[in-house]
This record gives C-alpha cells, sequence and structure tokens, in this order.
C-alpha cells in the first residue's frame, strides 16, 4: 500500500521543545498554524530548497516554528521579523528567507517594518496569519478583528466608532509598487488548502528565482479564541471572516520583472575589530579559571522572582572579569505567563560556537517544574543541583549526579528567601572550585550596594559554601 500522507521531510524527526511531547506541535487543537506549517514544509521539501531556507519566527502563536521546521532559524522581538529577515536577505542573497508573522505580530506592532519591507521589494515571503485575534496572549481584539466580533477587550463586540475598521493587509500589501505577489488563501477546508498549496509553491518559487517580495496572507481559524468546534471554526472563515477577507490572489508580475540582486560585501572580522578599537588579547594565563572542562554549559531554571536571570548573569560576570570567554542568553518562558524561567550561560577558555545550551554540563532547579523539563537533558557526566526546599519528587530518569540543596531554607535563614540564587553560586563555587569564597565576597560587595542586601548575600553565599563541606567533582 502506497503512502499519501506522511511528515514532510523539512520538518525535525522529533520535536525537542518538551522531552514527553516530541511528535506533536504547541498549538491548539483544530488551530490553522499546523496545517499551514506543514504545507510550507511540503513545498520547501520539493522545491529542494531546505538547505537554503532561514525561518524567521515572530512573537505570537509562531513563536516555536524553530522547534519544527529542519533548518536555519532565527526569533524576531514582537513586530520586528520583517526587519529581522531583511538583515538576514541582505546578509545571504542565496538564501531563501521566510517571514512568518500573525496579525498582531506584522499588522500591529510591526506594521511599519512589514509595510517598509515590502516597499523596498526584499528578497523575502511573508507569511501572515490572520486569525482576527491575538492568540497567544488570550484573544484581544487584534487590527483584523471584525466589526461585532467579540474579543476579551471588546466583549460587546468591535465598533468602527471605537476601534476603527479591520485592516486588510493584503489589499495594502497589493497596492505597493514593490511586491510581486499579493495574495490571500485560506487552510480551512480542502478546496482551500488546494489552492493555498500553489499559491505558497508560487510563493517560494519567486523566492528561489530571487524576483522580490512575496505576501501571502494565510485565514487561519482559532478555535480556543474564538469560543468555537474546531469545524464551527473552519465553516466560520467561509461564511463570515472571508466576507470581509475574500481569497484571491491580488497581484503577481513576478515574471514581468529581473531577480532581484544586491551588493553584499563580506566584511573580515579584523576590519571590523579594528575600526571598533578591540585589541586581541594575547595572554590570558594568569587570569583565567581552572574549570572541570574547558567549556562549561549551564542551565539555570525556575519561576520569574527566583533571580534566575541574575545568578545567570553574576556568573557570567565573574567569569568576564577572569578573561574568559562567556555567553548569557535569558528566556523569559513566552508560551505562558508565569512559565519557567531560564538562563543560558557558557563558559569557555576558547571562542563559544554557540550560546544556546541545549545539554547542560551543569543544571540548576530552583523548582520542580525546571526538574522536569531540563533535568533529562543532562547527561550522565553532568551535575544537577536542584533546590530541595520546594522540590520533594525528583524524577526517576535523571542521568546526570545529582546534588539536593535546600537553597531557599538556607537563604531564609540568612535574611530573604530571594537569596537562593547567591546560595548556589556558593554552593557551586565550592564544589567545582572555579571560585574562592574570597572572589564571591568581594564580586558580591561590588554587586549589591545597600549594606542590609550586602550582609545577607554574604550570609547566604557563606551558607552555600558550607553546605558543599568537603564535596569535589
Amino acid at each position: 500500500m502506497s503512502k499519501v500522507f506522511e511528515k514532510s521531510t523539512a520538518f525535525f524527526d522529533t520535536f525537542e521543545r518538551k522531552p514527553s511531547l516530541q511528535k506533536t506541535t504547541h498549538y491548539c487543537p483544530g488551530c490553522g498554524h499546523g496545517t499551514l506549517n506543514k504545507i510550507i514544509a511540503d513545498q520547501v521539501a520539493e522545491l529542494g530548497i531546505q538547505d537554503r531556507t532561514i525561518y524567521v519566527g515572530p512573537v505570537g502563536c509562531g513563536v516555536f516554528i524553530y522547534y519544527y521546521f529542519e533548518g536555519a532559524c532565527a526569533s524576531a522581538a514582537h513586530g520586528r521579523a520583517s526587519a529581522v529577515a531583511t538583515g538576514i536577505s541582505r546578509a545571504n542573497p542565496d538564501a531563501i528567507t521566510v517571514s512568518y508573522q500573525g496579525d498582531g505580530d506584522l499588522a500591529a506592532i510591526g506594521t511599519s517594518n512589514a509595510i517598509h519591507a515590502a516597499n523596498r521589494g526584499e528578497n523575502m515571503i511573508v507569511f501572515f496569519v490572520n486569525n482576527n485575534i491575538y492568540g497567544m496572549t488570550g484573544g484581544q481584539l487584534a487590527p483584523t478583528t471584525l466589526i461585532d466580533q467579540t474579543s476579551t477587550t471588546s466583549p460587546t463586540g468591535r465598533t468602527v466608532k471605537n476601534d476603527g475598521f479591520p485592516l486588510q493587509m493584503a489589499e495594502m500589501i497589493a497596492g505597493l509598487e514593490a511586491p510581486t505577489l499579493v495574495a490571500r488563501v485560506g487552510v480551512n477546508n480542502p478546496k482551500n488548502i488546494r489552492q493555498a498549496i500553489k499559491v505558497i509553491k508560487r510563493g517560494l518559487e519567486i523566492q528561489r528565482d530571487k524576483k522580490g517580495y512575496a505576501f501571502i496572507e494565510v485565514l487561519s481559524q482559532c478555535p480556543t479564541n474564538w469560543k468555537k468546534n474546531p469545524v464551527e471554526a473552519c465553516e466560520w472563515i467561509d461564511e463570515v471572516v472571508s466576507k470581509q477577507y475574500p481569497f484571491g490572489v491580488f497581484k503577481d508580475i513576478a515574471d514581468e520583472g529581473e531577480a532581484v540582486e544586491r551588493p553584499c560585501e563580506r566584511v573580515e572580522f579584523a576590519a571590523v575589530a579594528e575600526q571598533l578599537g578591540l585589541v586581541d588579547k594575547v595572554d590570558k594565563g594568569d587570569q583565567q579559571i581552572e574549570m572541570p572542562r574547558d567549556e562549561m554549559r549551564f542551565k539555570f531554571a525556575g519561576f520569574g522572582g527566583q533571580g534566575i536571570l541574575s545568578l545567570g548573569m553574576m556568573m557570567a560576570q565573574m567569569a568576564m572579569q577572569r578573561d574568559m570567554e562567556v555567553t548569557w542568553l535569558p528566556s523569559y518562558g513566552p508560551e505562558m505567563r508565569g512559565g519557567v524561567a531560564n538562563a543560558s550561560v557558557v563558559v569557555s577558555k576558547n571562542t563559544i560556537g554557540s550560546p544556546i545550551v541545549d545539554d547542560p554540563n551543569v543544571l540548576v532547579a530552583l523548582n520542580r517544574p525546571s526538574l522536569e523539563k531540563f533535568g533529562p537533558l543532562v547527561q550522565a557526566d553532568g551535575l544537577i543541583i536542584y533546590n530541595s526546599s520546594l522540590i520533594d519528587q525528583v524524577p526517576p530518569d535523571l542521568k546526570g549526579k545529582a546534588f539536593a540543596l535546600p537553597a531557599t531554607d538556607l537563604a531564609t535563614e540568612a535574611g530573604s528567601a530571594k537569596a537562593a540564587n547567591v546560595v548556589v553560586l556558593g554552593f557551586y563555587a565550592k564544589i567545582s572550585g572555579m571560585f574562592s569564597l574570597d572572589d564571591l565576597n568581594s564580586f558580591l560587595g561590588e554587586t549589591f550596594k545597600k549594606p542590609a542586601l550586602v550582609d545577607i548575600n554574604l550570609k547566604a553565599v557563606k551558607a552555600g559554601w558550607d553546605a558543599a563541606g568537603e564535596t569535589k567533582l
């Protein structure tokens, strides 16, 4: 029996966002994003452009596309995907640049970025997912919300008098001279999906041939925030949404023009360093830290408010003061409010290839969700320090060596539960030998300006140091 449907080869085999959910996406049941992702991936694979495609993800429901598409990906600040895509396209003229944005991202905070990228005719394809509402943040009114449509911020329905008219982005973009392809499609039924496949393939071919800017608006159902079941949501697009936003190809002039080629000069790093006044430091031997390995990759994780990002920053700053190569990459858990915050820190004796820490040598977990999420990523030769004041159950599948440290209790005894992060710092410094207690005291004295805070943190770091006892890595 021949296969008629299978996972696109342009997707990862497994989605590594959560260890327990490696076969599914984060999209809600019935959401149109998943269908659109599948169409894009299929067409990228069919055209053989997977190795050249760079995706730019937004803030919004599409934020995690880098977990799904097996290709180069970049994340942009809210509304800035078109601007980031412009830089990528200009710096990588041979690439297929994809900007993936929702209606809050593109039609609200990012309108100017989107309009000007279109007006310049950048070599990029923009997928504008229009579901008439802010999806990720809980269903607020968007620029594309329909007249009379209710939302959490327009409970009696959108009105022209109060909110203006729904923005018709495809028609606006089509009115500019530079764009070569502008269309609106749907992913709510087989007929519309077949048309969407044709248009998306056409848009990607235009990018392959460097024929300029392509804009494809995709009407996407949002059952969760529309308060409808998936079938009702799909029907609502045909019966209501498409009356405000009609389907069609509004512009296709790609065959009339030549390929758009822009100069792209490669700049040597040495020239940039010289212009910035940077000087290579040759002798680092006396200052550098002795570490368990030449490069240490840390993941610090916990709830927002536990000082997680500050803990990562303290580790990074202390290492930087000792002439180590350092990166610090914070994450605020954009998928949900109150989610896990974490900071990735890399400390190395050599140039760091990437600030991303997927397989930490050291995990510090200050709460249980952090231990459950990141604990399985630590390999057998890695180290896990968890806050036993708040974590009473340890996942059975941990491979790394785990230390239980009552960080919150020790910090409370020192004067403030908020100093639990400093307790951990003292504990790890002692068992790893990376910093002396004098180093820690000096750093904390310079970091905290108020005498009361200095006193609390000095007590906290001493408590962590003492808790390590004679333990060594």
